[in-house]
C-alpha cells in the first residue's frame, strides 16, 4: 500500500506542491479584497497567514518520521514545503507592517522590544531567512552536505519560536495553540533523538 502511494507521488511534480500550496494565500486575499473576512479583515488575514505557515512548518517537520516509521517517502517535496512555509510567514510578517502597523517604523521596533510573542516572532523569521535563501541546489554545491545541514538545523529555532509566538500571541490558553507546540515539540524531539545515533557514528 505504502510502496503503490510513493509510486504515484514520484509522479508529482514539484511544482504542483508550489502551486497547490499557494492557493490559499491567493484565496485569503481575495476574501480580504471582497470585504469577507469578518470586521478586522486586516486581523483576519494576518493570522490565517501565520496560522497556515505554521500547519507547513508542522509538514516539513513530519517529512522525516513519516518515511522513518510508516514507509511514506516525501522527502522530495521538503524544499517546497519548507518554501512555503517561509512565504506564509513572509507574508504574515508583511500583513503586519504594512497593513496593520502601517510601517510606523518606530512602533514596530517598540513592538517588537517590548511584547515577547512578536520578538519570537521575529526570531523564528530571522532563522528562517538563510534557509529559504540557501534552499536550492547551488548553495547545497557551494556549502557542501555537512555545513549546509548543520545551517537547516536552524529550521528547529524556527519552529520552536513559531510555536510559542502563536500560544503567547492568544493569550487565553486555548487548545488549538497548544495542540500545535506539543505537535512541533514533539516532533522535534523525535527528529533531535533520530539523528544522534547517526552523529554519534561520526564521532
Amino acid at each position: 500500500m505504502v510502496q503503490a502511494i510513493n509510486g504515484r507521488l514520484r509522479q508529482v511534480p514539484a511544482w504542483a506542491v508550489y502551486l497547490v500550496g499557494a492557493l490559499p494565500a491567493v484565496w485569503l486575499f481575495w476574501l480580504a479584497l471582497s470585504n469577507n473576512l469578518g470586521v478586522d479583515p486586516v486581523k483576519t488575514l494576518e493570522h490565517r497567514l501565520g496560522k497556515i505557515g505554521l500547519q507547513f512548518m508542522v509538514a516539513v517537520l513530519l517529512v522525516t518520521p513519516l518515511r522513518r516509521f510508516g514507509g511514506l517517502n516525501l522527502l522530495r517535496f521538503r524544499r517546497a514545503l519548507g518554501l512555503l512555509t517561509f512565504f506564509y510567514i513572509l507574508l504574515h510578517l508583511l500583513v503586519w507592517a504594512v497593513l496593520d502597523v502601517q510601517l510606523n517604523w518606530a512602533g514596530l521596533w517598540v513592538d517588537i522590544a517590548k511584547r515577547p510573542y512578536i520578538t519570537l516572532g521575529m526570531l523564528g523569521f530571522l532563522a528562517m531567512l538563510p534557509l529559504a535563501l540557501t534552499s536550492n541546489n547551488m548553495a547545497l554545491r557551494r556549502m557542501g552536505v555537512a555545513a549546509w545541514q548543520r545551517l537547516h538545523r536552524l529550521t528547529y529555532v524556527a519552529a520552536a519560536a513559531g510555536g510559542v509566538h502563536y500560544l503567547l500571541l492568544v493569550k487565553a490558553w486555548p487548545i488549538e495553540p497548544i495542540l500545535y507546540l506539543a505537535a512541533i515539540l514533539g516532533l522535534l524531539a523525535l527528529r533531535v533523538r533520530l539523528h544522534r545515533p547517526r552523529l554519534a557514528l561520526r564521532g
